[in-house]
């Protein structure tokens, strides 16, 4: 059951993002949220009403990974957005964060009932995330350029008057704002980012422009052809394949190599997705100062694979270096794959390759996210079938995918160190749309 809705979440990733650049992103988010959540409602509802009918389970599972592909590019697309490259490593590092979060408290809800009633295990999260996509359709902006009307605090005849500064973004939108503090020039990004008594406040309704020749979305083919794409896309097949084998396979191997019952193991796998929010955090700060994304994964990547020979040996000496490894193997097993489906996804979707077109950024997504779903996929599958061999094949399958994630980089680190151009991004670099 959990291999249909990998495949169906892979397969349906690829239609995603080009169906999500042509679609509302509030609209077509908060859709797939409330179909998610029924759909996760029904697996649960199948043992409050006694089903055993194999067919209705992977059903409900293959319509549940389908919905589910409404999310990702709508959300990197969004934030994409709103955030330029100056500190986009930091602030989706950050952001990412959510996606742990989640698999903790995925993990955490599942195990407190798992025992009693495990229809509640899907039925509560199924209820959360129906909720949050009505939150998401009343408070979602996608755009900074939906914000049409907004209004400057109100101002006695005595204070001073604000000077205005006009923005000029490509594909014809222009926005006006007023300059608050010192009347310096500040980037998009630090706008979005000062505090209240720094804020850039409108003098009035913000006006937006719109070209009438707005460009058309990029096609699938399109997509592919911007430079670092594909190598990033299989990369990330790769580095899925381990983080998605230990996020299904880690409670199990924990019962058998440290002795601990389930909801134990539950809760202790729980320390990997901890140290993926560093390791997601860390690998965005890192790029973000250096510029160089690639090499940042490459070099996350070299260390994740003797880490996690380690850890095969290293969790049988009991709990406390278990805890430690697992902390480890997650921030070098999730940081990459934090960075390429993030950063590094919205770095190629607004690629200097576009032109300008912003309309790219949930079809690149996708086929990224879509490509490293396949390895999703094929991760727990291939540890079913090795663990009956001892665990220590399974520890071997996920080493060398490590060694094929890197070696898929090597061509773009190459560039990456030898050109003369890659230079620490800046923080007043204007914001791409």
């Amino acid at each position: 059951m959990d291999y249909s809705f990998l495949c169906a979440y892979a397969v349906g990733m690829y239609l995603s993002g080009i169906i999500g650049e042509r679609l509302p992103i509030r609209l077509y988010l908060t859709v797939g949220m409330l179909t998610s959540g029924l759909f996760t409602c029904l697996f649960g509802l199948g043992y409050i009403y006694n089903i055993h009918n194999l067919g209705f389970y992977i059903f409900v599972q293959v319509a549940n990974g389908l919905v589910q592909t409404t999310g990702w590019p709508s959300v990197v697309t969004c934030i994409g957005n709103w955030f330029g490259k100056g500190r986009r490593g930091l602030i989706m590092g950050l952001w990412n964060s959510h996606t742990s979060v989640g698999n903790i408290l995925g993990s955490l809800i599942a195990g407190y009932w798992v025992s009693s009633n495990w229809g509640l295990s899907f039925i509560v999260p199924g209820l959360i995330i129906a909720a949050m996509g009505v939150v998401c359709f009343l408070f979602l902006i996608e755009h900074p350029n939906d914000l049409k009307s907004m209004y400057a605090q109100n101002t006695s005849p005595g204070k001073r008057q604000v000077p205005t500064k006009s923005w000029n973004g490509v594909n014809g939108h222009t926005e006006v704002y007023l300059q608050y503090k010192h009347n310096k020039p500040q980037s998009y990004d630090t706008e979005l980012l000062l505090p209240q008594d720094r804020m850039l406040v409108p003098v009035q309704s913000v006006m937006v422009v719109k070209n009438e020749s707005e460009p058309s979305a990029i096609s699938f083919m399109g997509a592919l052809r911007i430079p670092g794409v594909i190598e990033f896309s299989l990369c990330l097949l790769f580095a899925k394949l381990v983080s998605y084998t230990f996020l299904f396979w880690l409670p199990l191997y924990i019962t058998k190599a440290a002795h601990l019952d389930a909801k134990k193991a539950g809760d202790l796998s729980t320390l990997f997705d901890v140290g993926g929010i560093v390791g997601g955090i860390l690998a965005g700060v890192v790029s973000d100062k250096l510029g160089k994304r690639a090499t940042t994964c490459a070099v996350m990547l070299l260390l994740a694979a003797p880490t996690l020979y380690g850890f095969s040996m290293i969790s049988e000496f009991g709990l406390g270096p278990t805890v430690g490894m697992l902390l480890v193997c997650g921030g070098l097993v999730n940081g990459p794959y934090a960075l390429i489906t993030t950063a590094v996804s919205a770095d190629l979707g607004t690629h200097k390759s576009l032109k300008g077109n912003a309309r790219a950024l949930s079809t690149v997504t996708a086929i990224i996210d879509g490509t490293g779903s396949v390895g999703a996929a094929l991760g727990p599958l291939l540890a079913g079938v090795l663990s009956a061999g001892g665990w220590s094949r399974v520890f071997y399958m996920l080493m060398t995918a490590d060694f094929f994630a890197l070696l898929l980089l090597l061509r773009l680190v190459t560039k990456e160190l030898t050109s003369t151009k890659s230079r620490p991004i800046s923080a007043g670099e204007l914001k791409e749309h």
